[in-house]
């Protein structure tokens, strides 16, 4: 059963979303605080964290993504107050796979959740079997940068690059597309698993991420190309 971890202060929304995601074959601990939650975040093994921004106390969401994203990579689906932009781009800047803004409809928040999941969940079956049969992880090469899809490894030069979910598949397609530009929308498709919304930035603040990791170990800062008013693209090597 996949375990998720719900962390957010409001009792009564906190025990009927238990129950509506424990319907849907889900497993759910809950955490109260933003010390709690990360605590708990940091010690259980859960395929996503639920982490609500706005908690009351000295800790609130975006500090306890911060600090998880310091030591884990589990995915990370944000719970923001409606029309709260600030708090959305921190926190995908801070490494968040994706955000739902309350108040929300249970239902969505499940296929929100199992986007999250498909994202990952095939590559680690993937990986595991071909561990348990011996094959070689594909490898998918363009220049010093190498991309191992089932084993989740990116690097450069040898340099592993410390990348989430979300930004390893954004890099993946990319170079799966070769010199073809990609749409937002198509990137939204297929990289965070739902149409993209009006005005959602959060493609524009993977890519951020992104590139900005790739520079660090590349000194290269045009990789990945902006295609005005469209989208984005591997560059060329020449």
């Amino acid at each position: 059963m996949t375990r998720i971890l719900l962390v957010d202060d409001d009792l009564e929304l906190g025990a009927m979303l238990v129950e509506y995601l424990e319907s849907e074959s889900f497993e759910v601990s809950q955490a109260y605080s933003g010390k709690e939650g990360l605590a708990r975040a940091l010690e259980g093994d859960y395929a996503v964290i639920l982490l609500d921004i706005m908690m009351p106390g000295g800790m609130g969401g975006i500090d306890v993504l911060r600090e998880l994203r310091a030591k884990s990579r589990v995915p990370v689906i944000m719970l923001t107050a409606k029309g709260d932009d600030v708090d959305r781009v921190i926190g995908l800047e801070l490494g968040a796979d994706d955000y739902i803004p309350k108040p929300y409809y249970p239902r969505e928040l499940v296929a929100r959740i199992r986007a999250v999941l498909r994202r990952a969940e095939p590559l680690r079956e993937t990986s595991a079997a071909s561990e348990q049969e011996g094959t070689c992880d594909e490898e998918l090469i363009h220049g010093d940068l190498v991309l191992k899809p089932a084993s989740r490894i990116a690097s450069f030069s040898g340099a592993t690059l410390d990348l989430t979910v979300s930004e390893f598949n954004l890099l993946e397609v990319l170079m799966r597309a070769g010199e073809r530009a990609l749409s937002k929308d198509e990137l939204s498709r297929n990289v965070l698993g739902r149409p993209r919304e009006a005005y959602d930035r959060s493609i524009d603040v993977h890519m951020s991420n992104l590139r900005q990791k790739l520079q660090t170990v590349s000194g290269d800062a045009a990789m990945i190309e902006t295609v005005r008013g469209f989208g984005y693209r591997l560059r060329q090597n020449t």
